[in-house]
């Protein structure tokens, strides 16, 4: 399917459809058009000689300069030139392709004031899969000046550029706004993997699903919560533990015992920073504002990235205790004392009988690791150096859904330690019979790695289980699929 951008529409599904799956793009002649009227409101203003930032004057601290008309397709060169101050590796093409579909629809919304050829020249580079070498660091968040440069240098190398173009191409967010949106979508199908995760930790636990009474959505209703609620139920449709009396416990540790409303919140967190995207994907980036119908020109702040930035640091705040809570659950079932099952969930009591008890030190380490990548970036201090001290502001939006990424990435690994315990204390339980989704669960974890018994010791290669949890597999289906 063809995504058609017109700056005003463009949704999160479809630039991971774009950027994944490589879906064609386009652009309908009415946003051609709205780009060429853009782009005569911006000559018009040339041609008054007024003085604009970044079109008749230099930028940061040359703005007191004005600039001949003469000079004007070198100044944009050079603009490009002197920001390929990158560092560190080659970003994926994932992440290339998503940032320039966010640049040309930001282009295709005719208040950049670019030709109509940028957006263009963007739209067929997608379309041919032409990827230029983008450098993941260098960039603070108020403007993606580091990446953007390289990004331009690769795509308009042979273009003489125009007044305002060499800014327009570097003085914007589609950097950050695409690593968030890759980073977020990631996060969705973690968040719905730790939920059927959580169904089977509590399948594999015997404990008390008087915490899934619909009465705890009713008495407290915040969204995440009602629909963390409705999919851990769902899950557990069918389970033998809904029978009376098949609860070990009245009263389970907090990690099951709040599971609902763990995971309601981080649902929650996510829904908000999806809204902020949902903006932030259609919204003006550049400075300054081009008004086409009314021929002016406006310089404002519309690269400041905190409202994306603060989201981000908002979810993995969020997200780190529900990582916890699913170590915590893993690590229960391994006690003998809160699960009843033999200690590591060996085969049987006793000296070697396989089981999962050395674990517990990776995913110490790797929920460890998660929590620290909670720390929030977005209130970091620039110095008051730069550009005579105009440039003292910064978001780290960029590294912000980095950070949103690794820790999801983390996320994987701490999920399949979560099930491959899951499944091992099913094994040892022997529960009549498991919920519907929890059952395709069981299957998938136990098609990739056997029981860890006497004769089957713990598996050395978890790759696979981490493989599935990253695939979105386990993931909680939707009634009807």
């Amino acid at each position: 399917m063809t995504v058609e951008i017109d700056g005003a529409s463009l949704s999160l599904e479809q630039v991971v459809r774009v950027a994944r799956s490589g879906e064609p793009v386009s652009m309908s002649e009415a946003t051609i058009e709205r780009m060429r009227q853009s782009r005569l409101a911006v000559e018009r203003v040339l041609a008054r000689d007024d003085a604009v930032y970044g079109l008749t004057t230099g930028l940061g601290e040359h703005k007191r300069h004005r600039l001949a008309a003469s000079d004007v397709p070198r100044f944009n060169r050079e603009l490009l030139e002197n920001h390929l101050i990158g560092h560190g590796p080659r970003v994926p093409d994932e992440v290339v392709r998503a940032t320039m579909l966010r640049l040309a629809n930001g282009f295709a919304k005719g208040t950049v004031g670019v030709r109509p050829l940028l957006a263009e020249r963007l739209v067929e580079a997608l379309n041919v899969s032409r990827h230029p070498l983008v450098r993941l660091l260098g960039s603070a968040g108020e403007a993606d000046l580091a990446p953007l440069a390289d990004l331009a240098h690769g795509l308009f190398r042979d273009v003489e550029l125009q007044a305002k173009e060499g800014l327009a191409l570097v003085n914007n967010n589609s950097f950050s706004t695409a690593l968030a949106t890759l980073a977020v979508a990631d996060t969705r199908a973690l968040i719905d993997s730790i939920t059927v995760a959580g169904a089977l930790d509590l399948e594999a636990f015997g404990a008390n699903l008087s915490v899934l009474d619909p009465v705890v959505g009713e008495s407290r209703p915040y969204p995440g919560l009602q629909t963390e609620l409705a999919g851990l139920r769902r899950a557990l449709e069918g389970s033998s533990l809904w029978q009376p009396g098949a609860a070990r416990n009245l009263q389970d540790p907090l990690s099951y015992r709040s599971i609902v409303q763990l995971g309601g919140a981080a649902r929650d967190a996510l829904a908000f920073v999806e809204g902020q995207l949902a903006i932030e994907l259609n919204a003006h980036h550049d400075n300054p504002i081009v008004m086409p119908g009314e021929d002016r020109i406006i310089s404002a702040g519309n690269y400041e990235a905190l409202p994306v930035a603060a989201a981000l640091d908002f979810l993995r705040i969020a997200l780190a205790p529900v990582l916890t809570a699913s170590l915590e659950r893993a690590m229960k079932l391994l006690q003998t004392p809160l699960s009843g099952l033999p200690g590591g969930l060996s085969e049987k009591e006793g000296l070697v009988y396989g089981g999962l008890g050395a674990i517990s030190w990776s995913a110490h380490a790797l929920t460890a690791e998660a929590r620290l990548l909670a720390q929030p970036v977005s209130f970091e201090l620039a110095t008051t150096t730069p550009e005579e001290g105009i440039g003292d502001r910064i978001t780290m939006a960029p590294l912000a859904a980095r950070r949103l990424a690794e820790q999801t990435a983390l996320g994987h690994r701490i999920v399949a330690i979560e099930l491959l315990c899951a499944a091992q204390a099913l094994d040892l339980r022997a529960l009549e019979k498991l919920g519907a989704q929890t059952r395709r669960a069981f299957g998938q974890v136990r098609e990739l790695v056997p029981f860890a018994g006497s004769a089957a010791p713990y598996p050395s290669d978890l790759e696979p289980l981490v493989a599935l949890v990253r695939s979105g597999s386990v993931a909680l289906t939707r009634p009807g699929t």
